[in-house]
């Protein structure tokens, strides 16, 4: 989410400040029940095949839905593609709701995802249909299966078929005979086809499990099968008399995986042919696979179960013979990136990887045996863009000069030259893009810190804005007229290293007074705090400046920042250990310098890795941190899923002594301040499980805190009603009774 004018937006910023006589409050129910601070979108965006317009989606004053509209990039020109009357089903009167659409290569018909479900995280479930747009006829596909039952369906290349998953299992729907052939049959129980159990989906981002062959003959699939994996239950109290246990295979540390293959299949259906991949299917992972375009061949990633050796795979759909062309190793872990295009007739193809230290595209031969830098410099790439093969320019974000910002960037494929930045300097802040095919256009997304997101339409390379898309000026509006103090982005050298760090003051702040500090963290690789983005104008440390604390949050080493190999695999081994080091040393560190703070006054508080963190500062640095409020942490990482876990630990057999120290739990006797956990009772992910093992913990060992359970609520405790307003009233209450706010 990011962009705009960035020296305008200062202006108007201080302009709409300078106008509110009187700053407005800011008050909890505003943020978490009333919605005064939602924020607009755009799009979904796609860009044209022809790359001379994009299509979004409308909304349609006379029969209600949303139409499907296209724009001319360079005119402006608005033209109606699909509209909401066309997807009225027939006996119906509102036409069909559009969670997610996508064209056939021909662009004749149109596949609309609508109705859907949850499955863990996602809306990946629900029903799809078809618009011929030859014909204008509206048809549901698994007409003859459950509703809201169908996943990941999408177009064969030729558009004659549509291939889907439901209930665990592949079908093929004709759309022509509107014939459906259900490819695999044993879906169901420990087998899963075509899509993925939880931890695959967590921590590998798996969910879409097949793919169509280049030719429409074939589906390539991935097949799991359970059956060993231990078995969480999760109780359901409060929706029935009786107690209903809800069951799911969840690898902990340490414990069996899923048995993963990748398998053939003929779209006309019969027997599927299966990889011989080598390897324990049990402790290794098939993280990626997909059709190299033109060819029989799939290309597959295998990590090895410490996820440190990743095997690339090509595999003959019609011999099934495998060849390795690439194994990347690292002496911590791997990342899974998606970066993968094919070049010069499929004889290349992009990698990305941290071989020199920092995170390049390479050009890598068909066969493996050649690989050539098409980025370098002491910078991380954090994603690829668009690759132009005719304009002969890869298109990336990075951000060589301030981690907590990203920039548009290109450099040449042909690995001559220096990258060149392609974003103007005026934009400061965070930006993205949607760039087309032929990269002379893209959509940004530009925000930062006190603007929120800006979408324009630019051309490239110039970076000239064409038009604004949506400026969320009515937002700015309210956001300004509450008169707070912004984010001041500071360094905090700690002599290891110098982190980056954010700063809001309260209002009316006095520098000659003494007020308390209030640290939010998280501090594992999965994420950062200290961004220069919107992240929803971040409200919540706002209220609680305007309390009358000092908010603040810091970078520990090994978080995902762009800061290159060293800096992220620094963390390896020692989750809650050094993170939890590098957090009080910058904690004495920010005291020794703002003398406005006070030292007998320290609070820490996080969720979900950072209520981990939360619990290892108050646990191992009691002298620090005087309060601490930990959310859906965990409690001893042995409880955690394996994927995660042992990615960044080691296996448990050879780190045993990590494990135990980066446990708050083990720690749990050293408490001295005040302590509130707070946790959902059905959360999938870090489990309820987690906080009673703690609390029972901190009972045998006579420690007095504070505790929150929400019962049915997941890992995000934001499910049914007034829950998220609850939730952040509790914890107000809980830091003004133990953390006093205010100048003194």
């Amino acid at each position: 989410m990011r962009r705009y004018i960035i020296a305008l937006m200062a202006v108007v910023f201080v302009a709409y400040q300078s106008e509110a006589q009187a700053d407005k409050e800011l008050s909890l129910a505003d943020i978490y029940k009333n919605g005064a601070f939602g924020q607009k979108g755009f799009g979904p965006v796609r860009w044209m095949k022809d790359n001379k317009g994009y299509s979004t989606l409308e909304n349609n004053s006379e029969v209600g839905g949303r139409d499907i509209v296209k724009y001319d990039a360079r005119s402006g020109k608005r033209t109606v593609i699909v509209s909401a009357s066309q997807l009225i089903p027939d006996n119906e009167k509102k036409p069909l709701g559009i969670s997610d659409y996508q064209w056939s290569n021909d662009d004749t018909k149109l596949l609309v995802f609508t109705n859907t479900k949850k499955v863990w995280r996602y809306h990946t479930r629900g029903d799809y249909w078809v618009l011929d747009l030859r014909t204008d006829k509206l048809k549901r596909l698994g007409a003859s299966l459950p509703e809201s039952t169908l996943m990941f369906a999408k177009f064969s290349p030729d558009a004659s078929k549509v291939g889907y998953v439901s209930d665990l299992n592949i079908y093929v729907e004709d759309l022509q005979n509107n014939q459906i052939r259900q490819l695999t049959k044993d879906g169901g129980g420990n087998i899963i086809n075509g899509t993925f159990d939880w931890v695959y989906e967590e921590e590998l981002s798996c969910r879409d499990g097949f793919r169509w062959s280049p030719d429409g003959e074939h589906i390539a699939y991935w097949r799991s099968d359970t059956q060993g994996v231990g078995t969480f239950y999760m109780i359901d109290n409060i929706d029935s008399i009786y107690s209903k246990p809800i069951p799911m295979p969840y690898p902990k540390v340490g414990t069996t995986l899923s048995s993963v293959k990748v398998g053939v299949i003929s779209a006309r259906g019969g027997e599927t042919k299966w990889f011989d991949i080598p390897g324990d299917p049990r402790n290794n992972y098939l993280a990626r696979m997909d059709f190299i375009p033109h060819s029989d061949q799939v290309m597959v990633q295998q990590l090895n179960r410490p996820q440190n050796t990743n095997r690339v795979w090509v595999g003959d759909i019609n011999t099934m013979a495998l060849d390795n062309i690439l194994t990347e190793t690292d002496e911590a872990f791997l990342d899974i990136h998606d970066d993968i295009r094919w070049l010069d007739s499929e004889k290349y193809f992009t990698w990305s990887s941290e071989r020199d230290g920092w995170l390049h595209l390479y050009k890598v031969s068909r066969d493996g045996k050649e690989a050539q830098p098409i980025t370098k410099g002491d910078f991380d790439v954090v994603n690829i863009d668009n690759i132009d093969t005719k304009g002969g320019y890869v298109y990336y974000i990075a951000s060589p000069d301030n981690f907590t910002q990203r920039y548009l960037y290109r450099s040449r494929i042909n690995g001559k030259g220096k990258a060149e930045r392609i974003t103007p300097a005026g934009n400061s802040g965070q930006n993205n893009y949607q760039i087309s095919a032929d990269a002379k256009w893209a959509v940004q997304t530009f925000q930062n810190a006190t603007t929120p997101p800006i979408f324009s339409l630019i051309s490239l390379p110039s970076h000239k804005e064409i038009r604004i898309l949506e400026d969320n000026g009515e937002l700015r509006k309210k956001y300004g007229a509450l008169g707070l103090n912004p984010k001041e982005f500071v360094k905090v050298n700690i002599g290891d290293d110098v982190l980056d760090a954010w700063m809001i003051k309260p209002k009316d702040f006095d520098p000659s007074k003494k007020y308390p500090l209030f640290i939010y963290v998280y501090g594992e690789p999965a994420g950062s705090t200290v961004q220069d983005n919107w992240g929803g104008g971040d409200l919540w440390h706002h209220y609680m400046a305007r309390q009358g604390y000092v908010v603040m949050s810091i970078d520990n080493r090994g978080t995902k920042t762009p800061r290159g190999r060293e800096w992220r695999k620094s963390i390896y081994g020692q989750i809650g250990i050094l993170a939890s080091k590098d957090q009080s040393k910058a904690a004495q560190e920010i005291l020794r310098t703002y003398d406005f703070l006070d030292p007998d006054r320290v609070g820490i508080w996080g969720w979900s890795g950072g209520g981990q963190m939360t619990l290892n500062c108050m646990f191992r640095y009691p002298e620090i941190y005087k309060s601490g409020l930990a959310v859906s942490f965990v409690s001893d990482q042995r409880l955690y899923d394996a994927t995660y876990q042992e990615r960044y630990m080691g296996l448990l057999k050879d780190n045993p002594k990590g494990y135990h120290d980066g446990s708050p739990i083990n720690f749990a006797q050293n408490l001295e301040g005040n302590l509130m956990v707070i946790h959902g009772t059905a959360d999938d992910n870090v489990h309820y499980q987690s906080f009673e093992m703690l609390v029972d913990r901190l009972i045998k060992y006579n420690k007095l805190f504070s505790m929150m359970s929400y019962p049915m609520r997941t890992h995000s405790i934001n499910e049914r009603e007034n829950t998220s307003y609850h939730l952040r009233e509790t914890m107000e209450k809980f830091w003004k009774g133990n953390l006093p706010p205010g100048g003194k």
